[in-house]
């Protein structure tokens, strides 16, 4: 089990999962629950064989290096969206996420549709949300190898979101997303870099993989320092 990765892939499919359960209990309410987790369990089926090709390409002998920096690209850019999103969350200049305000717009879309338009959208949001927690298992297996516990902490991740919101039959609201959001995304931020740089040049890191740490720490106070920056400069536009 690499404890390691277990926390940070367990958190960041978390998050996933919350959204993907929000679309799925509104496409439940028109479509049932049996037709809306068959759609689901489509979803989450696509994600396992994308998981098993990437593993299998893998020890096919494909170039690692290069899908290193691949993933690594990926990473950076993912990693960025989630922190600029918490950053200008926290700094007031975009509203947190609301997984009610999802749910309604999600329910006013399928209303619109037919019993196969719904169920795409149950089908669709899965695979969506799903396919980010897939980027994110692959990235941290690629190094590591340990594909079966880090599928196993997206996997249990997804079954206490489920049994949380199958309990409650509503949108989770009381998940800390942007908080989660913001130390995840710097975390994936700061394993993008890393394997993107020595992908491209090799051992470039002075500590190894405690490197890791020093880029976690820039990346965390680099992303709270832009908060009151931020806060500044929209006071400032709003006295204009």
């Amino acid at each position: 089990m690499d404890w390691a990765a277990f926390l940070p892939l367990f958190l960041t499919a978390g998050v996933e999962w919350v959204e993907a359960f929000t679309i799925v209990l509104a496409v439940s309410l028109t479509i049932g629950w049996a037709a809306s987790l068959g759609a689901a369990a489509a979803g989450l089926g696509t994600l396992a064989l994308l998981t098993v090709a990437t593993g299998g390409a893998l020890s096919a002998g494909l170039n690692v290096r290069a899908i290193q920096f691949v993933i690594g690209v990926f990473l950076l850019l993912f990693g960025v969206r989630w922190m600029a999103k918490a950053v200008a969350r926290q700094a007031g200049l975009k509203a947190l996420h609301d997984e009610d305000v999802e749910f309604r717009e999600t329910r006013e879309t399928i209303s619109k549709g037919d019993w196969f338009a719904a169920w795409l959208v149950a089908y669709k949001g899965t695979l969506m949300e799903g396919l980010e927690v897939w980027l994110i298992v692959v990235a941290f297996s690629l190094r590591s190898g340990a594909w079966i516990s880090n599928s196993i902490a997206a996997v249990v991740a997804l079954l206490a979101v489920f049994a949380a919101g199958l309990s409650a039959r509503a949108p989770l609201r009381r998940v800390p997303e942007n908080a989660i959001k913001f130390i995840v995304g710097s975390m994936i931020v700061s394993f993008g870099t890393f394997w993107m740089l020595e992908a491209m040049a090799g051992e470039v890191w002075p500590l190894g993989d405690w490197s890791l740490v020093a880029l976690e720490g820039f990346f965390l106070l680099g992303g709270q320092a832009l908060v009151p920056l931020l806060r500044g400069r929209r006071a400032r536009e709003v006295r204009v």
